[in-house]
């Protein structure tokens, strides 16, 4: 009786773990949303700044619960100023993007992410990936091509900001393989005090003035970010990570619906041709990391927008 109560219970975690991310991927894609409204208003500087600051809403009580030198007295101190710089370079290039592109084009680029991981990966952690995932990896960046349009449009600067963005955003995943034992909340706070630093310089000569309803969405723009990111963050210790890696897709399905409803954005037929080229691969990337026993990574160490 008790090995079958085990069971339900470790099924019922499984099923609270699908569920916070698909939540969680649900308030990141809103938090797109939200950025990309904010954007067409403040500068990219003035979203990082505040949103930062509406960050620590949710950072300080998990702050206030370890030691101030967590913060300084980190491992690799090297490799963590890499991964606040790529972290904030991310977010800024996905902010400059969505100011000019639909959300849904944006977001496309982002979900390339797993592919890009894995080639990184290979490179820079020495992890052997087969011939399998190597095709499925050159096929994920065909789909990238695709929706870049292979055109003189692909070389426009919002769709510069959402590639070099998206390449950051996955360069910043591997770094948080090799930085895995560092607490969360360091690594959330440190890249949360790179955007502010950041956003505080951009700001200089292109601040406007906000209305009281203005700073609060620019203060919960980091809330619900921060929020997210604890949800997916507590998924991953409830469900296996081959399980839920492929539920960030839906991301990008909320991308499209939010783009509509708000911006009256829908992607065309090449955007959207590349987006399924990108999914497939990143699902069969998924699949063969499962087959060869290896746990897929999910970002839940990273946070674009």
């Amino acid at each position: 009786m008790n090995k079958q109560a085990a069971l339900v219970a470790g099924g019922n975690a499984v099923l609270v773990g699908i569920a916070l991310m698909l939540v969680g991927d649900f308030m990141f894609a809103l938090n797109d949303a939200m950025g990309k409204w904010l954007v067409a208003s403040f500068s990219v500087g003035q979203v990082l700044l505040v949103r930062s600051l509406g960050a620590f809403f949710v950072l300080g009580p998990m702050l206030s619960r370890q030691p101030v030198a967590a913060l300084y007295r980190v491992e690799k101190p090297q490799w963590q100023l890499a991964r606040v710089i790529l972290a904030t370079a991310d977010t800024g290039l996905f902010y400059a993007a969505v100011a000019y592109l639909p959300l849904a084009d944006v977001m496309t680029f982002y979900m390339a992410g797993p592919i890009y991981v894995a080639a990184l990966s290979h490179f820079l952690l020495g992890e052997r990936i087969g011939w399998r995932r190597w095709l499925a990896v050159l096929i994920g960046f065909i789909g990238v091509v695709i929706a870049l349009r292979p055109s003189s449009a692909m070389l426009s600067w919002p769709s510069m900001f959402g590639l070099v963005g998206s390449i950051s955003f996955s360069l910043t995943l591997v770094l948080g393989r090799v930085l895995r034992s560092t607490p969360d909340a360091t690594l959330v706070t440190l890249q949360t005090l790179g955007c502010l630093a950041v956003g505080a310089v951009l700001s200089v000569g292109s601040w406007s003035a906000f209305s009281t309803s203005q700073l609060l969405a620019l203060l919960l723009l980091g809330v619900v970010s921060c929020s997210a990111h604890l949800m997916i963050t507590r998924s991953l210790k409830l469900a296996p990570a081959s399980l839920l890696a492929p539920l960030q897709y839906t991301l990008l399905l909320w991308a499209i619906i939010f783009g509509w409803m708000f911006f009256g954005e829908f992607p065309d037929r090449q955007t959207l041709i590349g987006a399924a080229v990108i999914v497939l691969a990143g699902l069969f990337i998924f699949h063969r990391a499962k087959v060869k026993d290896v746990e897929p990574l999910v970002p839940n160490d990273a946070s674009h927008g």
